[in-house]
């Protein structure tokens, strides 16, 4: 049973809705946070470059691009399920595809050390069961 699951389910109650958005991304951040910290302890220096300087991938980044997407996707679907109840459906199946997507688009081509990459990428994955999750307890 996930923390996402043990949330009691009340019909059409905004504040539940909200409750499961909340409980989501901070679930999503803490795990990729976690990953992350795993990432450096064995040796991943997450440095690439771009435009001739060298960036970094520090923890605000890994925070910011967990919470900020999936934020916004389940909001938007929070706001709508109620008046386009198959919107819920649509978004089991997107959200996870754009989360191993992001892979591909975001961490491949940049030029990581592999356990940065790997790590990156695990991040990238552990949005795809949480967002389901969270979707089905709004779909509810």
């Amino acid at each position: 049973m996930t923390t996402l699951d043990s949330i009691p389910s009340r019909d059409c109650c905004t504040t539940t809705r909200a409750v499961v958005v909340i409980a989501a991304v901070a679930t999503a951040v803490a795990i990729n946070l976690l990953i992350y910290a795993v990432g450096r302890l064995a040796g991943g220096d997450f440095s690439f470059t771009q435009d001739q300087a060298t960036a970094q991938v520090d923890a605000l980044t890994v925070a910011g691009f967990s919470a900020v997407p999936l934020g916004l996707g389940l909001t938007l679907v929070a706001l709508l399920v109620r008046r386009i109840p198959w919107i819920a459906s649509i978004a089991m199946v997107i959200a996870p595809v754009i989360a191993i997507a992001t892979i591909a688009i975001m961490t491949i081509p940049v030029d990581l050390d592999a356990v940065s990459t790997l790590t990156l990428a695990t991040c990238h994955l552990t949005l795809a069961p949480i967002s389901v999750i969270a979707v089905r307890r709004l779909r509810h």
